[in-house]
Parts: C-alpha cells; sequence; structure tokens
C-alpha cells in the first residue's frame, strides 16, 4: 500500500500543478472556477500619489504680500517696493516662518490662508538676516500647521516635494529629490546650512514648505539665489533644514533676535596629514584656519591662517558642523580653550568669544 502512494502522489500533485497554473493565466477559467478571487494589482495610482501629503502639509502654507514705502521719492512721487512670498504656519496660535528678504523693510504685510481669510495686522517677532529667516504673528486661535518630525534628517535621494505660492499663481506643488546636504552658497557664512534639490523655485516660492512623501516638514524653500544672480536656473535650488529653521525660530520667539558666538576665521576639515578633504568618506581630525580677521578674537588670541585646530572646549574636531555650531551657541564674553598645530607643534589658544554681528541685506 505505501508502495501504491508514493507512486500515485507525485503524479497526483504534479497534475494538479498544472491545472492551477492553466487556470490562473486562463481569465474564463479563473473566474469560472474561482470567481471571488482578484488578483492584486501591484501598481495604482495610489502608490505614486503625494496627495495623501499635500492634504496634510498644504493648509499650513500661507501667502504673504509685504510692501515698502521708499524714503526717496523719484520724480515727486512715493516710490513703493512690493513683495511676494510663502509662509509655513509653524503653531496654531499664529506663528508663522517665512524668509527674511519677504519682509525686508516692509511697511505693511498681509497673509493669506488657504481658505481665503485675510490678515493685515502682522506683528515681526524679529529676523535673523545670516539664515535669512523672519518669524511672524497673526492673532488667531485653531490654526492648521504643518507637521514636523524632530527625528527625521534629510538624506540625498529623498523625494520632496515645495509648496508655495509662485508668481501668484495660488497654491503650487512642485516635485524634486535632495542632491546635497550642508551646503554653503556663500564661503564666509558658516551658520547657514542649506539644503539642494531640483524642486522648481520660484519667486513666490520663497518661505514656503519643503515637505517629504509622508508631508512632514523638510526645510523652507528660497527663490533668493534666482533672484540674487537674474539668471535662469535649472534643477538647482535650496531650502533651509527644517532643524536649523526651528532653533531661529526658538531663538526669535524667545529674544526677538539670533545671538551668535564669533571667532573671526573661517575653516576648512583636514584628514591626518593636514591635506583638505574634498569627500564624504575620508576621516576629519581637524580644522584649517583660513580668512582670520586681523582684529578678531582668533588673531588677538595668537592664531594664525594655516593653524590646525584639533580641539575645542575639550572635545575632539571630528564634525566641522557640530565645531562651528557649538562656537555659535556660544554666550559671548565666553573663554574657549583651542589646541591647534603649528607646523608640528601643538599650541594651546584662549578665544574670547565675540558677538557676531548680522549684516543687513
Amino acid at each position: 500500500m505505501i508502495k501504491l502512494f508514493r507512486f500515485l502522489i507525485p503524479p497526483l500533485f504534479i497534475g494538479l500543478g498544472i491545472a492551477f497554473v492553466v487556470i490562473w493565466f486562463s481569465p474564463n477559467l479563473r473566474s469560472a472556477v474561482l470567481p471571488n478571487i482578484k488578483v492584486p494589482n501591484p501598481y495604482s495610482a495610489k502608490h505614486m500619489s503625494f496627495a495623501d501629503a499635500v492634504e496634510k502639509a498644504a493648509p499650513a502654507v500661507v501667502t504673504i504680500f509685504s510692501e515698502g514705502i521708499s524714503s526717496v521719492p523719484r520724480f515727486k512721487r512715493t516710490n513703493t517696493t512690493q513683495e511676494l512670498g510663502s509662509g509655513v504656519i509653524m503653531s496654531s496660535d499664529g506663528y508663522i516662518l517665512t524668509n527674511y528678504h519677504v519682509v525686508n523693510n516692509a511697511d505693511q504685510i498681509m497673509i493669506i490662508l488657504t481658505d481665503g481669510r485675510t490678515f493685515n495686522e502682522v506683528q515681526i517677532i524679529g529676523f535673523d538676516t545670516v539664515t535669512d529667516l523672519a518669524l511672524l504673528k497673526i492673532d488667531v486661535q485653531h490654526l492648521p500647521v504643518i507637521p514636523v518630525d524632530d527625528s527625521f534628517s534629510a538624506r540625498v535621494g529623498d523625494v520632496v516635494l515645495a509648496i508655495g505660492n509662485p508668481l501668484n499663481l495660488g497654491q503650487t506643488i512642485t516635485q524634486g529629490v535632495i542632491s546635497a546636504t550642508g551646503k554653503k552658497l556663500t564661503p564666509d557664512n558658516s551658520y547657514s546650512s542649506l539644503l539642494q534639490m531640483d524642486a522648481a523655485v520660484n519667486v513666490g516660492n520663497s518661505g514656503g514648505a519643503l515637505i517629504n512623501s509622508n508631508g512632514t516638514l523638510v526645510g523652507l524653500t528660497s527663490a533668493q539665489f534666482r533672484t540674487r544672480y537674474n539668471i535662469d536656473i535649472q534643477g538647482i535650488s535650496f531650502a533651509i533644514p527644517y532643524p536649523l529653521a526651528k532653533e531661529v525660530m526658538e531663538k526669535l520667539k524667545r529674544d526677538g533676535r539670533v545671538i551668535r558666538g564669533y571667532l573671526g576665521f573661517t575653516g576648512n576639515p583636514v584628514d591626518s596629514t593636514g591635506k583638505v578633504i574634498t569627500d564624504l568618506y575620508t576621516k576629519i581630525v581637524g580644522l584649517k584656519v583660513n580668512n582670520i580677521d586681523p582684529l578678531g578674537p582668533a588673531w588677538q588670541a595668537g592664531m594664525q591662517n594655516d593653524d590646525i585646530i584639533v580641539r575645542v572646549a575639550g572635545n575632539t574636531v571630528n564634525n566641522p558642523e557640530t565645531t562651528l555650531k557649538f562656537i555659535a551657541n556660544t554666550q559671548p564674553g565666553t573663554v574657549v580653550e583651542f589646541e591647534a598645530y603649528r607646523n608640528t607643534k601643538l599650541l594651546t589658544f584662549k578665544v574670547t568669544v565675540a558677538k557676531l554681528e548680522s549684516r543687513m541685506q
């Protein structure tokens, strides 16, 4: 009997398998034999849609109109300047972040919500020219708030959506990919770290939201780079990352301004041989001093160009961003100890941190 089963079972399973394959790939047979089974489609519009993300974030993106009156009338007529931008609602009680250049020198600011409500009484809580951020306040409650995630870290390759009001066409969504993080548009600005992406950003997008595919705030877009150089740029746009924007916002809410420490030099990361690092893989062992301010705190303490800083306040310099952030957050007047190599000699400097003076734009 056992031998009979061993003889019959293999052909039986083979036959059942063939029948299953024939039925599965024959629509008529499948609908007749398996009328209640639906074959799932692995590709659908929902999988490729960012509608849920936009639905979460878009109500918290506002339009901002600002108008300034020039103090030097032309041809005996009052000269006015107008600016169009966007903003992001950061709290339900009316705090709104935008770019500083959107409200720079504004005598009148108007904010329009996505539901059509308009506010002409807008308070400027504070601004920061270094990061090009401004914090506004309107007197209203229960506003829609942009979703945030403090644990999220933007990475190269992330898909992002820019939400704003370019050219006053109404709220517009553009898509892109983050191509770089930690970008600096000017070598003398070590305190502003930007995201680079290829989402389309035009005049009016400034201060709008950059979100990920979950609808979470990644940063605030800026069209200033495009307008500053007045050139046709394609595939390159920038945004202020959310962690930096949040840090500035909290300082503006608390103090009405951002106070940063200043040492009077810029620096480049170097490897163990003292060579400047240009890739993302070589281990950083120090910060090479350059562009030292001849009257700055570092110079007064005895530092020179080409000194290689290896320790700051007892901490090893293995991440220049962390070191610069520490300096920026150090209260002016604080004495900080630096250890640096000059040629092969290790030197110690005690530097009194000064206040970074922000330049008006």
